[in-house]
């Protein structure tokens, strides 16, 4: 039991780390335009999202994927922002009672690439053999789900009281909150390694 928790923690710490909050901007900006009503809607977007992640840190812990860090570190900030602007550009239209099966692959594609970000310090803390790894993978996943759930209803408790309490229309709160993270998440792209500084 204190190994499920070991890897729980990790995966919680994982989402949670103030130092590494581009997973945090992530959520953030997939949750932007959502409401407590649209629970199902989120918990299957967040879900897909740790399914991505687990699947790309499975596919980085046996070997079969490799990839190279800055090319990693790059795409992060860039499915942010792709997810922020996409937000925005949508802001108050009717889009979200359309059909979830383009959000939901994008997203589940967002999660593999952010799962390739964790892989190699993941591969570093599993237990050599291949057959000790996937249940260590499984407990960090749900870690992970967890402070992802978290997260999100924090966005939405924030969206909640902005939108009763200060009255903020639910466009203006996607405008101000997708803005924002396009703010936060440019100096991350600009930064990056891959441009060879």
């Amino acid at each position: 039991m204190s190994e499920f928790w070991i890897y729980f923690n990790t995966g919680l710490r994982h989402v949670l780390d103030i130092k590494a909050y581009d997973h945090v901007l992530f959520l953030i900006a997939l949750t932007i335009p959502y409401a407590f009503k649209d629970w199902k809607r989120v918990l299957l977007l967040v879900t897909l999202f740790t399914v991505g992640h687990t699947m790309s840190l499975l596919l980085s812990v046996y070997g079969f994927v490799q990839i190279k860090v800055n090319l990693v570190e790059f795409l992060i900030p860039i499915t942010i922002l792709i997810t922020a602007v996409f937000h925005l550009f949508t802001a108050g239209k009717n889009s979200k009672k359309e059909s979830i099966s383009f959000i939901a692959i994008v997203t589940l594609f967002f999660g593999i690439i952010h799962g390739l970000g964790f892989s190699n310090y993941f591969n570093t803390i599993l237990p050599g053999n291949s057959s000790d790894k996937l249940l260590p993978l499984l407990e960090f996943a749900l870690g992970i789900e967890a402070a992802q759930i978290i997260v999100v209803l924090i966005v939405l408790i924030l969206s909640y009281i902005v939108q009763t309490v200060f009255r903020f229309s639910k466009r203006d709160w996607t405008l101000v909150m997708s803005s924002f993270v396009i703010g936060v998440v440019i100096p991350m792209v600009i930064e990056s390694e891959i441009w060879g500084r």
